[in-house]
């Protein structure tokens, strides 16, 4: 992971949620630039502010450091419904992904 991890990862989540750097600097309580200062490199977001932008796009801090996730919302609603099953199920599962990934 390099210095400019952060600044990426917080601009392909916020064009993913369709969203401009002064409307989420906006939602997050921060003045207009606080967001292009981010993504430029400029600053850093405190742990407090790191959270709160997780919280804003809510996902956890190692989903947000985790460089293969790039469909949050798929991997979520996945993994949601993955909590609510049994193991057989749940054996069931793996079994299919594993054949599905080894068609790859």
């Amino acid at each position: 992971m390099d210095e400019r991890f952060i600044a990426d990862r917080i601009t392909e989540l916020r064009l993913r949620k369709n969203i401009s750097e002064y409307q989420l600097s906006l939602d997050l309580g921060k003045n207009k630039s606080y967001i292009q200062n981010i993504s430029s490199g400029r600053s850093l977001p405190s742990m407090t502010q790191f959270y709160e932008i997780c919280r804003y796009f809510d996902i956890t801090p190692q989903e947000f450091f985790d460089e293969g996730l790039h469909n949050l919302p798929l991997y979520q609603k996945a993994n949601d419904l993955l909590k609510q099953l049994d193991d057989d199920d749940m054996m069931a599962v793996i079994a299919i992904l594993k054949r599905l990934t080894a068609k790859k």
